[in-house]
């Protein structure tokens, strides 16, 4: 699973860190929040957060949908704290994660989904209307796999830093996570085509 959970020796300085900045970016994001972002923040927290229940064994490990590129496509820099609100429920409802791990998770999964935004935003200019759907369903299916790659790109790098002993572990999770790569891309292109054509305004970032 892309979380990383209690009692795994990262350095206690890239736990402080990435506490860190998930606080400060959280406060930015927050900052930038208007009332009614908050329907489509709620939703979307939602649906990542019930999507990642579903895991399936694979060896040491077990596999699970993200969707950070989704919501950074819906959401923008508001896929932050929809990442942190859902690692949260996820670790205090069903232990996934550990509480002081739920700084570097939000970090492994949210700064991919805002640069999985960028890649959307850069590629479409935010450009959404029924005429401009392709491109849009295009660069968004590259930002849903990217987001899943990155995630996984975030995870492998910390795990190895351990050394040896997790390396079986981060090779059994990448591995895993090769086909949502592909189903997460193919998920938010088609989401995101479907909605340029019918509500495109859903698009619109403040």
């Amino acid at each position: 699973m892309v979380h990383i959970s209690d009692g795994v020796p990262l350095d206690p300085l890239l736990i402080m860190g990435s506490w860190v900045v998930t606080v400060a970016i959280l406060l930015y994001a927050l900052s930038k929040m208007k009332t009614e972002d908050v329907p489509k923040l709620s939703v979307i927290t939602a649906a990542v957060f019930v999507a990642s229940l579903i895991h399936i064994q694979f060896g040491p490990t077990s596999v699970h949908f993200v969707l950070n590129g989704f919501a950074g496509v819906m959401l923008g820099i508001l896929a932050f704290p929809c990442i942190f609100v859902a690692l949260v429920l996820q670790c205090f409802l069903f232990s996934f994660g550990g509480v002081t791990m739920i700084g570097i998770n939000t970090i492994n999964m949210g700064v991919p989904a805002l640069i999985a935004y960028l890649i959307f935003k850069t590629g479409t200019g935010l450009d959404i209307r029924p005429e401009t759907r392709k491109r849009a369903s295009l660069f968004a299916a590259i930002a849903g796999g990217l987001g899943v790659v990155l995630a996984l790109l975030f995870l492998a790098t910390e795990l190895i830093t351990i050394g040896d002993v997790f390396l079986e572990t981060t090779i059994a999770v990448v591995t895993a996570h090769l086909p949502i790569i592909a189903i997460e891309a193919i998920f938010t292109g088609v989401l995101a085509g479907f909605i340029a054509a019918v509500k495109p305004e859903m698009f619109e970032k403040k």
